[in-house]
């Protein structure tokens, strides 16, 4: 799976309150939350984003508390992948929840703003257009890419039924 799109940066501890706002948690409608994602940390961030842009990040992004609306937001306003140089934990269980991708690489400080990238989840392999730069990471194995691509783990499941 690829996925290319313009960054958008943020340092380290983005809590899940920074992302989602608590005052928004009446919803779990993705788009509705995806309004408000990182309102708190950059009112303007949701006018810039674009379908397919792509979120980097420090260490300990998604700490905070277990909200499944956190991944939820970023996705439902139109980022499709997160790079951090760590998560925390259960950011990174909701987001395979959800389908949302995310790579952990120690290069991130190397990511400029409005850098375009090119990911491939299947290799571990992060291009940055932008500087014709290449970094490696992990490769995102073969079954959580499935659930990225079925939209979640739980269209994952019924599609296998």
């Amino acid at each position: 799976m690829i996925i290319k799109g313009r960054v958008h940066k943020f340092g380290d501890d983005i809590n899940t309150d920074d992302i989602i706002s608590a005052k928004y948690l009446v919803s779990t409608d993705a788009k509705e939350l995806g309004r408000h994602c990182m309102e708190s940390i950059n009112p303007d961030f949701v006018s810039q984003v674009k379908e397919g842009d792509i979120i980097v990040a420090g260490k300990n992004f998604g700490c905070g508390s277990s909200r499944e609306h956190a991944p939820l937001a970023v996705k439902g306003c139109g980022v499709h992948a997160v790079i951090a140089k760590s998560f925390a934990a259960i950011f990174f269980r909701n987001s395979i929840n959800i389908g949302l991708p995310f790579l952990e690489s120690e290069e991130v400080d190397k990511i400029d703003e409005q850098d375009e990238l090119e990911i491939d989840l299947a290799k571990g392999s992060i291009k940055n257009l932008t500087q014709n730069k290449e970094y490696k990471t992990q490769a995102f194995p073969e079954f959580l890419q499935a659930i990225v691509e079925d939209g979640g783990l739980m269209n994952y499941v019924k599609r296998r039924k």
